[in-house]
């Protein structure tokens, strides 16, 4: 079964974080600063409990789902009673603290990266391994991979909120003012460049199963690329300040040159590769071999798709994942965990059909519905294109016996990469595929969803060196895999490649701000059903908000007056 890897937290590891986390002053075990920190296993856990801080309570707290539902190629969606969904779609804020749990949990997570960033350097692990290499590998691993989680969670919450108050020591004042933008990207990067630095150059090739889902060098050189292209596009597109170079702390910049001399690296000696089809990284393309019924899925057969798997390159299921290189690891849920549906993957279940369970595609919220401007001027000669977007009323596509008019914003298209899937499971029910993978007792159908989210993959990391290097070599290698021509560079066919490639993987609306499109991408008038009811939907952004969520108020009150809150809210 499915590990459930960085989910159920250790309890003596929130103790330990209690004087940090939420404010929390009371010591709940014996395990202290001083006493914990000693031994690889104390580090494995501390470090679990990073990882565990990705998992929040409320929905619209998940970067992917926050991100796809302010995205232009996808709409509010769900029922009358989903007004949420809709508010967000708007640039509207449902409520005072919609994004307090992502706030919250990043915090939490910088709060343990620094307990090990500040402990590891002193700690002494040669008696743990046969060789002093060893014991250096390790603590230097563990080093560099809480500085990427640092950086990783500073890049979430500048991304959705702007400069944000640095924390940078374990025991540091958390009562402090919103550092700037530049001064808050200055610490990823340099958080960034020392995980790089640090961590071993291992192969992924080499790096052991138990490993897969960790960071490592090549994944922090990968949101290197990604926060160099996000800060100097929002520095030069929305702030309109010309930006070339990615600020360090003490005053030094990355140029686009060293940020590429990096993906050079990562390209030429991580060991990841693209899959030889680009279906074969969704679980879709597995539902035709694990399915009860023969044929469920006719083009999927007819084409030869065989499902890569998630679980690195010597998997249990799946012929061996070398693309995702960074990944939130979902399992089940569990009514009886505390937020226990937010171990299992929402956007799957909040993205899939309303109303409907068929199969190989499964009921869920109807959240996010795919804008029809993009199926329409998707070259159907390009396989991503129904790889990518799942249609209703298509025999072909599992969706024949699919029964409109459930939800709202109803466009006749759903996100096909992140979808519940379901088939029989011989005795006459639909059941989770990934429940009869792992063999999980709970059938229900808002729990079922262990398919893990791709933060980061290669085609991405191709992709980014293209666009920073302002050559066509890495995105002709992405178009060469979907059995398209190579084109000539331009910032056009990059912003083409990359909506193509990497549609509804919660990148595009970030896209759209750093390249200052984010102005002009909502001017659409979109033929929907609301509850069965024809309509036209149109989504107005607001310029003022600078692509910014707004700061938690209970926050801002919290700190009487310590926070500004972001322009526009």
């Amino acid at each position: 079964m499915k590990k459930l890897r960085y989910i159920v937290a250790i309890s003596a590891i929130f103790a330990v974080y209690g004087c940090n986390d939420e404010l929390d002053t009371e010591n709940l075990s014996e395990k202290s600063l001083t006493s914990f920190y000693k031994s690889p296993t104390d580090i494995d856990e501390a470090m679990a409990g990073i990882y565990n801080a990705i998992y929040t309570a409320n929905v619209h707290s998940e970067e992917q789902v926050a991100a796809n539902l302010m995205d232009n190629m996808m709409l509010g969606g769900g029922g009358p009673d989903d007004k949420s969904a809709k508010w967000v779609d708007n640039f509207e804020d449902p409520a005072e603290d919609t994004y307090r749990d992502m706030w919250r949990q990043s915090y939490n997570g910088i709060s343990r990266a620094n307990a090990i960033i500040e402990k590891v350097p002193d700690a002494d692990f040669s008696k743990y391994f046969d060789t002093p290499q060893l014991a250096d590998d390790f603590k230097k691993q563990a080093l560099g991979e809480a500085l990427f989680m640092r950086a990783f969670f500073y890049f979430r919450l500048a991304k959705f909120f702007g400069g944000v108050p640095l924390v940078i020591k374990y025991d540091g004042d958390r009562l402090v003012a919103r550092s700037t933008y530049s001064e808050t990207f200055a610490q990823i990067a340099s958080d960034l460049k020392l995980a790089i630095e640090t961590m071993p150059s291992t192969p992924f090739t080499s790096i052991p199963t138990a490993r897969y889902g960790h960071a490592n060098k090549w994944v922090a050189e990968a949101y290197l690329g990604r926060v160099f292209l996000f800060y100097t596009g929002y520095m030069s597109n929305i702030e309109k300040q010309a930006t070339a170079d990615l600020p360090l702390v003490g005053g030094g910049t990355l140029t686009a040159t060293q940020v590429a001399t990096y993906l050079d690296d990562c390209i030429n000696n991580s060991g990841y590769k693209l899959a030889s089809d680009f279906r074969n990284l969704w679980p879709y393309s597995y539902v035709n071999k694990s399915a009860k019924n023969d044929n469920l899925l006719p083009w999927a057969t007819a084409e030869g798709l065989s499902w890569v798997g998630q679980d690195g390159a010597t998997p249990t299921f799946g012929t061996g994942n070398f693309e995702t290189m960074f990944m939130q690891r979902y399992s089940f849920g569990n009514w009886d965990w505390t937020n226990g549906q937010s171990y299992t993957n929402r956007l799957a279940l909040f993205n899939s059909l309303r109303g409907n369970s068929l199969a190989p595609f499964g009921e869920g919220w109807g959240w996010c519905t795919v804008n029809p401007k993009l199926f329409a001027g998707w070259d159907d000669a390009d396989p991503r294109k129904r790889g990518s977007i799942l249609e209703v009323g298509k025999a072909e596509q599992g969706t024949a016996g699919y029964a409109a008019d459930k939800g709202d914003h109803e466009t006749g298209y759903f996100n096909k990469k992140y979808v519940a899937l379901q088939h029989d499971n011989g005795k006459g029910s639909y059941v989770g595929m990934f429940v009869q993978m792992y063999d999980w007792k709970i059938t229900d159908m808002q729990l079922m969803h262990a398919q893990d989210f791709i933060f980061m993959r290669f085609a991405d990391v191709l992709l980014m060196h293209s666009e920073i290097t302002k050559t066509p070599d890495g995105m002709n290698a992405v178009r060469a895999r979907a059995h398209l021509g190579p084109v000539g560079y331009s910032l056009d066919n990059i912003k083409t490649e990359r909506l193509h490639e990497l549609a509804f993987e919660g990148l595009h609306w970030f896209d759209l701000v750093r390249w200052g499109d984010v102005d002009t991408a909502f001017n659409d008038v979109i033929q929907v059903r609301n509850s069965g009811v024809d309509a036209n939907y149109s989504v107005k952004y607001r310029s003022e908000t600078k692509g910014l969520v707004p700061i938690p108020e209970t926050e801002i009150r919290l700190l009487n007056g310590v926070y500004n809150q972001n322009p526009g809210w």
